[in-house]
């Protein structure tokens, strides 16, 4: 099938990125979110990065523009979804908020239209069973941050068609990127390998074995990592990382995967990395 129209649902981090990276690919693309503020957020944040780009020379001023005027915000679902031929979703890491919306999704709109959710570690066949098309269902993992990274993974979930993966590989292509299939099991693999040696991380800091930046030096200096551990995981943000170790945890039912209780800690405290200040590592908001 052919994709012009994609909608952009969740304008976070993620989702702002998507909808450039969709837009630098000739798509038109719908951004929204619920509330009007939040989607203007988004357009303001992809204007900087264009902004960026420009001063950088990786475009002109009229390529940026022309990105810039392939993305529009919505507040209304319902009108956004009657035209998309692709759907991606980059809400809330929420089971329950991601099924409701991709049943609401469902109804609203075209018959021919693919819901790909960017989900870092759900099941995607359980969101898919929330809708009438469980065919046209796919995940599609994109790494953060969404314009410069070029990885993402294509997750089939059980009813997944061949053409719904074709055209979710092919727009990846489209966008620049690198797609790599990768079966439905949690945590996919990326975050299957990433969030134990994160959470590993935090048990050294847990039982006093080193302080956060000892721990992030080793893996900078002695594994040639761009970025620690727990940096990373307050980049990520650690509510995230705790979601993310509790769905490999109760998926593969392995105790490897459980949860550091420092980790815990420090989510219900508030610290959630650089978001809110402070994590691992205290921000300048």
């Amino acid at each position: 099938m052919v994709i012009r129209h994609v909608l952009v649902v969740g304008v976070g981090q993620m989702g702002a990125g998507i909808a450039q990276v969709a837009a630098e690919a000739g798509l038109k693309v719908v951004l929204h979110d619920l509330k009007p503020e939040f989607a203007e957020k988004g357009l303001i944040s992809i204007g900087g990065h264009l902004a960026r780009d420009v001063e950088k020379g990786r475009k002109n001023a009229e390529e940026a523009d022309a990105v810039r005027n392939r993305i529009s915000a919505s507040t209304d679902l319902a009108d956004a979804a009657g035209h998309a031929d692709l759907v991606i979703e980059a809400v809330v890491e929420s089971l329950e908020v991601k099924a409701n919306l991709f049943r609401r999704l469902d109804r609203l709109c075209p018959p021919s239209a693919i819901l790909a959710t960017n989900t870092s570690s759900l099941p995607i066949t359980e969101i898919a069973a929330a809708t009438m098309r469980p065919d046209k269902v796919i995940g599609m993992h994109f790494m953060n941050p969404v314009p410069v990274m070029k990885l993402i993974e294509v997750i089939r979930a059980l009813a997944t068609s061949d053409e719904t993966f074709r055209a979710a590989e092919d727009l990846a292509v489209r966008m620049g990127k690198v797609p790599v299939s990768v079966r439905d099991f949690p945590g996919f693999v990326s975050n299957r390998i990433l969030l134990p040696m994160i959470n590993e991380a935090v048990y050294c800091v847990y039982e006093g074995i080193a302080a956060p930046e000892a721990v992030d030096d080793v893996m900078k200096l002695g594994m040639n990592h761009p970025m620690g551990p727990l940096a990373l995981a307050d980049f990520i943000g650690l509510d995230t990382c705790l979601s993310i170790m509790e769905t490999l945890h109760n998926g593969l039912g392995d105790s490897k995967y459980r949860p550091c209780p420092l980790l815990r800690q420090y989510v219900k405290a508030g610290w959630l990395g650089k978001k809110s200040g402070r994590g691992f590592y205290v921000y300048d908001r």
